[in-house]
């Protein structure tokens, strides 16, 4: 019986020490999660967006590439650059494509769900309170706040969406027509979003050394597939404020 015993206690550590070994394999084995990425935002004086991010200001922001959510190979490459100025954000967005997958001709629609590019803005960490903008091949937009407890987000239009408060945006689109379903080899989207627009969140407007924490997105569906990016990596939903990376004003 003792004999029986000790079989059982040996074989039981015996697992137990294959499992635990198995573990640490596999811990190893998982790669790290990349950290966040961060992007210098240098001042500028204010100038006119065209969509074609034409503007001499451009030339000194750097490039900052998305990656695909899927992992792989990226067959249409994706990038973004920021200036910050004494009245608003300047956002230039711009990515290869194949074809113009878009049909919404309104502002404030779902346009998540046809070809678009998407920028979240976070400036006060200390409430969980973010901006949210996006912007079709065809000019149209989706601006909205968004107050995200705990992972239950929803999205609220702005009020007064005019004058001082209203975004200055423009699209180009590169190697065929600005219609629904052209063949084309890619477009472009410039934004200024006014700092009156983003009242009352706090940290704005930013100042030499102030940090806010954003993410950009892209979503594209040539030939019927669903491809997206991000420019800090998330999984699942974007609305996940605590993976953003940081702006880090100049």
């Amino acid at each position: 019986m003792r004999i029986m015993k000790r079989c059982a206690i040996v074989c039981l550590a015996l697992v137990a020490a294959a499992v635990s070994g198995a573990w640490a394999q596999a811990r190893q084995a998982e790669a790290p999660a990349p950290s966040p990425p961060s992007m210098r935002v240098l001042r500028t004086d204010d100038f006119a967006v065209d969509g074609t991010g034409a503007s001499p200001a451009w030339s000194k922001a750097a490039w900052q590439p998305l990656t695909p959510r899927a992992g792989g190979q990226d067959p249409l490459p994706t990038r973004v650059k920021m200036l910050y100025s004494a009245t608003g954000l300047y956002v230039l967005m711009d990515g290869e494509d194949s074809a113009l997958t878009a049909t919404m001709r309104e502002d404030f629609l779902d346009l998540w769900t046809e070809d678009v590019f998407e920028f979240f803005l976070w400036p006060d960490e200390q409430h969980p309170v973010y901006f949210e903008y996006e912007i079709s091949p065809l000019g149209f937009e989706l601006p909205i706040l968004v107050p995200n407890f705990g992972g239950r987000f929803y999205g609220w239009r702005p009020w007064h969406y005019e004058g001082p408060r209203k975004i200055r945006k423009a699209v180009a689109v590169r190697g065929g027509p600005a219609e629904t379903g052209a063949r084309i080899t890619g477009w472009t989207a410039e934004v200024f979003v006014p700092y009156d627009l983003l009242k009352p969140l706090g940290n704005v407007p930013p100042q030499p050394g102030t940090k806010w924490r954003a993410n950009v997105y892209r979503m594209d569906y040539d030939g019927g597939r669903t491809a997206s990016w991000n420019w800090a990596p998330v999984r699942g939903t974007f609305h996940q404020p605590a993976n953003f990376g940081t702006l880090v004003f100049e």
